[in-house]
């Protein structure tokens, strides 16, 4: 999995250009990229198609929550 940002850098996209061609602020991207907002299904649909990228590898959550709900409930 990978993140919205980490996709992003690796395009050598800039937020900046980003933010612009979805028509959000460079404070929004920064949040979903960071995991403290997270977008509508239309503005991720929209990030996908930017970033040539399938839903199912993008990581819309931080990995440490992954693992420790997964290590919360596996005994």
């Amino acid at each position: 999995m990978a993140t919205l940002k980490g996709i992003r850098v690796s395009k050598n996209l800039k937020i900046k250009e980003v933010a612009k061609q979805l028509g959000i602020s460079v404070d929004t991207l920064r949040n979903y990229e960071n995991f403290k907002t997270y977008p509508d299904i239309k503005t991720l649909k929209k990030i996908l198609r930017l970033y040539d990228v399938n839903y199912d590898v993008v990581a819309l959550t931080p990995e440490e929550v992954v693992n420790e709900k997964k290590g919360c409930c596996s005994k």
